[in-house]
């Protein structure tokens, strides 16, 4: 997740200051979430939860990038989809549905987690944090294939395959 992240910043960057807001925010989440996971470099003792005020902080940063893709950049994306043709909007229409999957995902956890962490069991916790970073992951490649769509359009930069 973390290189991938780092190869949208290298080619959407500088582009359009929404754009790299909003990668900056998915680099803060991606290495929120691998602190949470326990990912290298980040180890962490298995039988132990992280502290409540690291998830707090993670629900927080997981909350704002999704708030930034949805009332920033999708709304640059449609706005640019109605300038520049159909074949836009026609993409971003069937990537939503897609992202929400990941959106309705990223809800739930944070309203588990945010602020009660202790109430849930451990294998719980780390089984949704796993299914979140997968959701997740799907969800930075829909968002790229978005992102690309709007740089195009924004830039007249040729489209990439």
């Amino acid at each position: 997740m973390y290189s991938r992240v780092k190869q949208a910043q290298q080619k959407w960057g500088g582009s359009l200051s929404a754009i790299d807001k909003w990668l900056d925010e998915r680099q803060q989440l991606i290495v929120s979430f691998c602190k949470l996971a326990g990912l290298p470099p980040f180890e962490k003792d298995r039988h132990t939860l992280p502290a409540q005020d690291k998830v707090t902080d993670f629900c927080q940063l997981l909350m704002d990038y999704l708030s930034a893709g949805h009332f920033e950049v999708y709304e640059q994306i449609v706005a640019q989809c109605a300038v520049n043709g159909t074949d836009s909007r026609q993409l971003a229409d069937s990537l939503y549905p897609k992202i929400a999957v990941s959106t309705d995902l990223a809800l739930t956890f944070n309203d588990n987690y945010a602020e009660h962490l202790s109430t849930r069991h451990s294998a719980a916790f780390d089984r949704e944090l796993s299914d979140l970073g997968q959701a997740l992951e799907h969800r930075f490649e829909l968002e790229d294939r978005l992102i690309d769509t709007l740089y195009h359009k924004h830039t007249d930069q040729p489209a990439t395959a």
